[in-house]
């Protein structure tokens, strides 16, 4: 009876004493699937708008106020440099110019006579006494002042001159009348409208605005193709020629220009286009699929793997592709980060990275 007890005794204080122990669990850690991140060569097709615009353009307005005599060309015309485009009556501008060369003419004849009389005075004072110096003086000072005065209103006539002139409008360069605006008596020198639009068509600019995330990368080739809305079917090519090197700020976006060769006149100024060509990173960069990069209104960043935590990395997303994003980050090549990333899985967390192949 006593062994019973005191076994009794001793199991009873052996459970007592595993009571008292305490339980330790771990964590299970979640697995997370990575990938390795590394550096590729990045290529992108653009398709973007676009617009033609004439090779040059010029709006022509009165130089001075007066009425249409005769428009000698209409809308569609085709004229070349120097041709007669419309001439202006202004009467008043003619009358000015005749007064003012009747008044060059009565000053150079006064200056003529002025300056034959300053000859002969010379020619006298050279017998001594037969000629005081303060006449010698006043004559010499006389035939300058008529020469000063015959300069001055020589500049007035010139000017005349050039006004009359503006009342024949002419064109600056071969191309084609795409805007008129006046006809016969219509009152020209201070409207907001230009009398004429003249357009060089045989050659255009192509321009397009390119977004500011491919401005520094390189076009594969110079050579482009676009298409208008006009025919849509229809492949055109360009050649690019030059670049704004400005982003704008509404737009942000740069202005590229490709000149095309407009021979037959087939295209047309202010037609919307269509611009495909491939641009490519000079350099390798960072590439992730695009289920890797996390936005969010703070910040966009993947989510690496190092020593089983978690670590979010701040990124500046690049050039987009069909089913990859180009990245610019802290990282280095062989970097574990998550595959399908999300603001969930917090920074600092233990898990256990799987390589997905």
């Amino acid at each position: 009876m006593n062994r019973f007890v005191i076994l009794f005794g001793v199991v009873v204080l052996v459970a007592c004493t595993d009571k008292k122990k305490p339980t330790t669990t771990v964590p299970a850690r979640d697995s997370v699937s990575v990938f390795l991140v590394k550096k590729e060569s990045v290529e992108k097709a653009l398709s973007l708008p676009a617009e033609l615009h004439a090779w040059e353009r010029a709006e022509l307005y009165a130089k001075v106020d007066g009425r249409v005599d005769r428009p000698f060309v209409d809308i569609g015309s085709r004229v070349k440099r120097n041709d007669v485009l419309a001439i202006i009556d202004a009467p008043e501008v003619s009358a000015n110019y005749a007064r003012s060369s009747a008044d060059l003419q009565a000053a150079l004849s006064k200056y003529n006579t002025s300056l034959d009389i300053y000859k002969r005075t010379v020619n006298a004072a050279k017998e001594k006494g037969a000629v005081s110096d303060s006449e010698l003086e006043r004559v010499r000072n006389q035939m300058l002042t008529d020469s000063a005065n015959c300069e001055a209103v020589k500049s007035g006539t010139s000017a005349f001159s050039q006004l009359r002139d503006y009342l024949v409008i002419r064109a600056a360069f071969d191309g084609v009348i795409t805007e008129r605006n006046v006809d016969p008596g219509t009152l020209v020198g201070k409207s907001q409208r230009p009398m004429l639009v003249l357009e060089n068509l045989g050659k255009l600019r192509l321009r397009v605005a390119v977004p500011e995330a491919y401005t520094s990368a390189i076009p594969e080739s110079l050579s482009i193709n676009f298409s208008v809305d006009a025919q849509p079917s229809k492949k055109y090519t360009a050649t690019l020629a030059r670049k704004s090197n400005q982003i704008d700020s509404k737009t942000r976006a740069e202005l590229w220009e490709f000149d095309v060769v407009n021979t037959n006149q087939e295209l047309k100024s202010g037609m919307f286009a269509s611009a495909t060509f491939k641009v490519h990173r000079n350099d390798s960069s960072f590439v992730i699929p695009y289920a890797a990069l996390v936005s969010n209104l703070e910040r966009n960043f993947v989510i690496r793997i190092r020593h089983g935590k978690t670590e979010w990395v701040n990124v500046k997303s690049g050039i987009s592709m069909n089913d990859k994003i180009e990245i610019f980050a802290d990282l280095a090549e062989g970097d574990q980060l998550v595959l399908k990333a999300n603001d969930e899985l917090k920074e600092g967390k233990d898990v256990i990275a799987k390589i997905s192949n």
